[in-house]
């Protein structure tokens, strides 16, 4: 044991290592999925691919509404069902609007999925957080190059 192993606030480098290995697999698929994300409209062509992101972005953030109701607490299920509703409105207003807010919307998506990594706020979703924020990222990036590189997706 390290003498830090007792301080408040301090981890041993043992759990740091084991911690990060234990990341790798969500991330790595996470990496795999941002991708298929980002490439989605190609499987719904029927589909502006403003509605398809604009669905990615609503399911991805509804998901935390079902880890609220199986964390239990009522303060955990209005505070997930209330982010839910904000990425659901931006959704909406990214079908007619500029496709930025997709972006906005996946990378801000992202950023509370790193925040719930970090804080727990949301019991039982060990690997869900670096996951989802992994997705978020990768395609937020991805449709953002697209974006600059002036490549049309559908608005």
């Amino acid at each position: 044991m390290t003498a830090s192993a007792g301080a408040p606030g301090l981890q041993p480098r043992a759990d740091t290592a084991v911690r990060g290995r234990a990341l790798r697999a969500p991330v790595a698929w996470g990496v795999v999925w941002g991708g298929l994300q980002a490439a989605s409209p190609l499987v719904l062509p029927w589909l502006d691919a403003a509605t398809v992101y604009a669905l990615g972005l609503a399911l991805i953030a509804a998901i935390y509404i079902g880890f609220a109701v199986a964390d239990g607490r009522r303060h955990v299920l209005v505070v997930e069902t209330a982010v839910a509703s904000a990425f659901v409105v931006v959704a909406a207003a990214a079908v007619t609007g500029t496709a930025w807010l997709i972006v906005a919307g996946l990378a801000g998506h992202g950023l509370k999925d790193l925040w719930q990594h970090r804080t727990g706020f949301v019991a039982n979703t060990r690997w869900w957080p670096p996951f989802c924020a992994t997705v978020d990222l990768v395609a937020a990036t991805l449709i953002a190059v697209a974006l600059l590189a002036g490549i049309r997706i559908g608005w």
